[in-house]
């Protein structure tokens, strides 16, 4: 027996006929005959008839369907898939191609973004998170991985210009935040490393110097990694050719803080006589102190919001005093004054418990501790009868004062062009480029240890963390209601396992049930639909190096 199903279309309508038949021999001929009219059926009771006729030679008992098919705990999929969607959003996916290489890649900022770790870990990660059939490839380990960072190093430049294109079509952008930070390394092996000023406050360790150019609103356009003895000001300079080659137009202007742009790099974008080059940074406090001297400003200037004032030579001077800067500032002064107080204390228990203890030793003590809190300027420090005391120069501390919690920003642009408060305002979008760097380092990303040697490997590395930052920069905007960091968002979905699903003598595949609530809400906040089944291909990832090999006996 079997369902006989045929339709016919008269008059724009359609119609359609349902029927159980047979097919009998008579006379050594073939012929069929109609048991009955399944019109009056649903759909799902003619889908279940067909279903059991499919399975007929397996219906021995009641759970013979369940019988033919076997159901296994599948691969953690809900992070794994909302990331490669939001790639495919960014454009990262587009930008970084169909190739193998351009697949390995794009795992490479899966796990990034979701794991962290080296490419050996990537590998495990892979294993555990069905890799092969999300990416549509062959199997890999950490040594195809790790020539895949030399093959991004090669195409970086393709892959930006790429994804710029993507978000600014034919258009050219007049505004880039530019900002440097370094990385230390744990070995001292790697190509690029080297001693420099670490900003990581880890003495002993080399590091490299890491560049990152962004968009007005924070969007990392490149990223470029330098050896780690380069000075801030020294990278400019690759900034202002990429603008110019990959990225701006006529007009452009830099934003930079105090430490980058400086005299030199004006000049260096004053040289570019074709290009409208601007620039928007801040002056140091030793520049701010010698234009007060000279009179060009005035400390009254600070008291009346945002200041303004305009040298001879077109350069204009943007004023401001930070009250909560300032209250900060006195408050770490006088905890300074404080903790010094109480060192001297100590000292005077330690000169009146101690009779043979020189009381010129102890002051000297107290004066070291005072310069290595840079309070020594207004701190008097004075003894008498083997007890010392501390007091404070009020005159000097109110000099000391003056100047809390004020910054001038410097800039060429008109007056006509941008108004003082735009210029503030760009200069503060600084921060944006900071929360990258802080969020690729330590926070989410993981960008150190950086487990890698060769130069174009490290760049490569780096090149990983800045699109992934790119992926979480999109997640933390899309998830700001949520009372959850991204982090937690992540482990949420990746909590979200397939069901592998083996037919026998049929395909294997990969069956996602429906999520969680709250799972499902974080899917509708970044606009992600999950399919229902997945390619199951069976394809095995496992790493090249064992870590059995690794592990001492016990």
């Amino acid at each position: 027996m079997y369902i006989d199903v045929s339709s016919q279309t008269k008059n724009g309508q359609t119609y359609q006929r349902v029927l159980l038949r047979e097919s009998y021999r008579e006379n050594g001929k073939v012929k069929k005959r109609t048991i009955t009219n399944l019109g009056k059926c649903s759909k799902e009771e003619i889908k279940a008839l067909k279903l059991a006729f499919q399975h007929k030679n397996n219906l021995t008992t009641i759970g013979s369907v369940e019988e033919s098919i076997t159901l296994k705990q599948g691969s953690s999929v809900g992070a794994v898939l909302l990331v490669r969607e939001i790639c495919r959003k960014l454009g990262i996916i587009t930008a970084l191609g169909n190739s193998r290489q351009g697949k390995l890649a794009l795992w490479q900022i899966i796990a990034r973004v979701i794991d962290q770790g080296s490419r050996l870990s990537a590998v495990r990660f892979a294993a555990s998170r069905a890799a092969c059939d999300l990416l549509n490839t062959e199997t890999f380990h950490e040594e195809h991985l790790y020539d895949n960072l030399d093959w991004l190093h090669e195409n970086q430049e393709k892959i930006e210009k790429k994804l710029f294109c993507q978000i600014y079509g034919k258009e050219k952008a007049e505004l880039f935040l530019y900002d440097v930070t370094s990385s230390y390394l744990e070995g001292e092996q790697n190509e690029l490393g080297a001693f420099g000023y670490n900003r990581d406050k880890k003495r002993g360790k080399q590091q490299i110097v890491i560049g990152l150019l962004c968009d007005y609103a924070g969007m990392p356009l490149s990223i470029e990694v330098f050896p780690g003895n380069t000075i801030d000001t020294k990278t400019f300079a690759n900034q202002i050719s990429k603008v110019i080659d990959r990225f701006g137009g006529k007009s452009v202007t830099f934003v930079g803080d105090r430490g980058m742009i400086k005299g030199p790099q004006i000049k260096e974008l004053q040289r570019y006589e074709d290009y409208d080059f601007h620039y928007i940074t801040a002056i140091t406090k030793p520049q701010l102190k010698k234009l007060l001297k000279e009179d060009q400003i005035q400390l009254t200037l600070f008291d009346y919001g945002l200041g303004e004032i305009q040298i001879d030579d077109g350069v204009r001077y943007v004023l401001r005093r930070n009250p909560e800067r300032k209250m900060e500032i006195r408050q770490s002064r006088e905890g300074k004054y404080q903790a010094l107080r109480v060192f001297v204390e100590k000292q005077n228990r330690y000169l009146a418990e101690s009779p043979r203890a020189k009381l010129s030793v102890a002051k000297r003590k107290i004066n070291e501790k005072s310069v290595k809190l840079k309070i020594d300027k207004w701190v008097i420090i004075s003894s008498c009868k083997r007890v010392v005391s501390l007091s404070k120069e009020m005159k000097q501390l109110q000099e000391e004062e003056k100047l809390d919690g004020c910054y001038v920003l410097k800039t060429d642009l008109p007056v006509e062009k941008i108004s003082k408060e735009i210029v503030h305002s760009r200069y503060k979008d600084l921060a944006l480029v900071e929360w990258a760097f802080r969020t690729s380092k330590t926070v989410q990303l993981e960008m150190r240890p950086i487990n890698v040697r060769l130069k174009s490997r490290t760049h490569g590395h780096a090149f990983v963390v800045m699109l992934a930052y790119k992926v979480i920069r999109e997640l933390a905007a899309n998830w700001k209601s949520f009372n959850l960091t991204v982090e937690e968002g992540l482990q949420e979905l990746d909590a979200l396992c397939s069901t592998e699903i083996k037919i026998k003598d049929g395909k294997n595949f990969h069956r996602i049930p429906q999520p969680r609530q709250l799972s499902r809400q974080l899917l509708y906040a970044a606009n992600v639909k999950l399919p229902s089944v997945l390619s199951n291909k069976g394809i095995v990832v496992v790493t090249k190096k064992k870590l059995q090999t690794k592990r001492k006996n016990l």
